[in-house]
């Protein structure tokens, strides 16, 4: 496992919760490997390990609100306790060291969030806030999952970035002959940092309609944002909320919720072949930046009043402690 103290106590995006049924899904968190299945009570997390012979729990099954391991039968309940092993006697006292490691997990948005730390209920910080995704007033599309080979932080800094929206996404989001970005600023508010709203002259969902919109930033946490676009000649509003999932140093997972207030007769796949798209013209970019690690020193690039949501970005991952898939070198 990535020992980065700040995630492990953070809530991660694990997958979208429509795709966790009571077959069970491995996924990769900080390259812990990780078995998620769902019960009557909802969806659970384990350490994909069986503690009796070390068989993944993901190739098991899941009956009884149980998981099966595969190889020898064990049955372990929704909390982690070994009910049932079929090699001994009903009657017979099952050890307490039988359990299989549970960590915390919740079910929001429609995406499934686990926590790797013990005291998420109680010492952890909440799951991003998402107003959109409650407000009648909004449709919602789950964009596809999205795998690239680049550090969790580079990728979210990219999604964060407003200066390349005219070149990477011409044609798609933005114009090379209206690259300017306005001064702004970025502000601390309710634990999370906002940016002034930024006017750019861009197309909101690749319909090909442009227009001055204003974008508004905010970095949820550490692998969380969000943005929202505004086109006030209409009131038409798109929002997204960009998270990712850190398999490994260097394999990402992109889940993106995009929420609008108009053309909700429009079939949902539009919206979501539109995010596949842009994600698609991030990646190329992404996976060949260097460093692979997202310099957390200032000093170390060059930075231009248009970056100052990436700046504090930066400042903020090297104020927490972030580790993974960082450039400390030159904080200290």
């Amino acid at each position: 496992m990535i020992q980065d103290q700040v995630l492990m106590k953070d809530w991660i995006a694990a997958a979208y919760a429509g795709d966790i049924t009571d077959q069970p899904v491995k996924i990769t968190l900080l390259q812990e490997a990780i078995v998620l299945f769902r019960t009557s009570s909802g969806i659970k997390a384990f350490k994909d390990l069986c503690i009796h012979r070390g068989a993944p729990l993901s190739y098991g099954r899941v009956a009884d609100d149980c998981i099966v391991c595969p190889y020898h039968g064990w049955q372990f309940d929704g909390e982690g306790k070994c009910v049932r092993i079929p090699q001994q006697p009903p009657e017979q006292t099952i050890p307490p060291k039988a359990k299989a490691i549970a960590y915390a997990c919740t079910e929001k948005y429609g995406i499934v969030w686990v926590n790797l730390s013990g005291d998420a209920e109680t010492g952890g910080v909440p799951v991003p806030f998402y107003e959109e995704f409650d407000d009648p007033e909004f449709r919602t599309v789950e964009a596809p999952p999205f795998v690239l080979r680049g550090a969790g932080p580079r990728v979210v800094e990219n999604f964060l970035d407003a200066g390349h929206l005219a070149f990477v996404h011409e044609g798609l989001l933005g114009d090379s002959n209206f690259p300017e970005i306005p001064d702004y600023h970025v502000h601390w508010k309710e634990n999370r940092y906002v940016s002034d709203e930024i006017a750019i002259y861009a197309d909101a969902d690749g319909s090909g309609n442009y227009a001055t919109l204003y974008y508004t930033y905010e970095i949820l946490r550490p692998m969380t944002a969000r943005l929202k676009k505004v086109n006030y000649d209409n009131n038409q509003v798109l929002s997204i909320l960009f998270t990712v999932l850190p398999q490994d140093e260097r394999t990402t997972t992109v889940f993106a919720l995009v929420s609008r207030n108009y053309a909700l007769n429009v079939p949902d796949a539009f919206f979501q072949d539109f995010q596949q798209k842009v994600i698609e013209q991030d990646a190329f970019i992404v996976e060949n930046q260097k460093p692979e690690e997202l310099p957390l020193d200032l000093q170390a690039e060059l930075h231009l009043k248009a970056d100052r949501v990436s700046i504090a970005y930066r400042k903020w991952l090297g104020e927490l402690g972030v580790t993974y898939g960082s450039d400390v070198r030159g904080l200290h």
